[in-house]
């Protein structure tokens, strides 16, 4: 689709010297503006389905099922954004420069062209934004709901661990699991789909992973549900809330976590902590070290990511007693925040 963009610059270059250069550039922003919600009705899951048909009923825009087509769909709008359109408009500006007689107004109007097109390129970047968030949204929502409308992600998932008589497996949820296999097999395509583009995939895996952490964070029905009950939050259903935060700390971090989510993790981790204590018990005295936490969580990484088991010797790491450290859990946080 990039090609219709190219089109369009050649299509407008003689209208330079009639000093149509601002509006043409607006007319560019308008049409990239109409590209990208074309883009995101092609998301699966779109709620703006209306601008992906064209007057006769027909798609305009088939839909970007597979990870690959859609990571592709930001791929191209990111390219434009951030190269094609920028690189042809500072062509466009300096042909329009260049065919001013007067000197004496040129200088002035290049000056004052340099903040316009500042301006104007973060317009389009807030466009792309927004096929970004919009993409990071139908993920989050396939991960935590089902197609049925249940939830992968419930206050009960944690709850109820404490109302059975048989000993936990310990490993992350499988919500958090599928996230991070999510995010890895994201990260391989988009290492050839971004190439000389690193950080607006590295951004683009932060923003999916901030996604689901703040849904989490602002989910009043989860909260209420542990801090207010009608059952509390138990041992079993604490440790593992920890270990699916820590979890994605691990992965998360130098790849697909940002600081500010880091924060927010460890402001859940309290969150959850203090409605534990509400029940006049003491977290520090049912949670195990916080060097199990990290030997699951490296596990569970390894196995995912494909480089198969931690080296933990002959020690299981599934049991929490096996690795109770001196460490406190205060630790954990000073060490996480750094």
């Amino acid at each position: 689709n990039t090609w219709k963009f190219q089109d369009y610059f050649e299509d407008v270059t003689p209208l330079l010297s009639l000093q149509l250069g601002g509006s043409t550039m607006d007319g560019i922003a308008k049409n990239f503006s109409l590209y990208v919600n074309l883009l995101i009705s092609a998301l699966p899951g779109s709620m703006d389905d209306e601008a992906n048909i064209d007057g006769l009923g027909n798609k305009i825009i088939r839909m970007a099922e597979t990870e690959e087509q859609q990571l592709a769909l930001l791929a191209n709008a990111s390219l434009l954004a951030e190269e094609l359109l920028p690189r042809a408009a500072m062509k466009l500006s300096s042909i329009n420069q260049s065919s001013m007689d007067d000197l004496r107004k040129r200088g002035p109007d290049k000056q004052n062209r340099v903040p316009e097109l500042r301006e104007w390129k973060r317009k389009l970047q807030r466009m792309v934004d927004r096929l970004r968030d919009s993409f990071c949204r139908q993920h989050a929502l396939e991960l935590i709901f089902t197609d049925e409308g249940d939830t992968h992600l419930s206050a009960e998932m944690y709850i109820s661990m404490d109302n059975t008589v048989e000993e936990p497996e310990w490993v992350p949820s499988p919500i958090f699991q599928e996230l991070y296999a999510k995010l890895n097999r994201m990260a391989g395509v988009a290492a050839d789909m971004f190439v000389g583009r690193e950080r607006f995939a590295t951004l683009l895996m932060m923003r999916l992973t901030e996604t689901v952490i703040l849904w989490l964070s602002e989910d009043q029905a989860f909260w209420e549900e542990i801090e207010q009950g009608p059952k509390p939050l138990g041992p079993l259903g604490l440790q593992q809330f920890y270990l699916d935060m820590q979890f994605v700390i691990i992965f998360g971090q130098g790849r697909f976590l940002s600081r500010h989510v880091h924060q927010v993790i460890l402001d859940i981790i309290d969150r959850a902590m203090g409605a534990f204590s509400a029940t006049g018990m003491n977290p520090d005295s049912v949670l195990p070290g916080d060097d199990w936490f990290m030997d699951v969580a490296q596990e569970v990484v390894g196995m995912i990511s494909g480089r198969g088991r931690a080296a933990n010797g002959d020690r299981e790491i599934n049991s929490p007693t096996a690795s109770v450290s001196a460490h406190s859990m205060s630790s954990f946080r000073s060490h996480g925040s750094s």
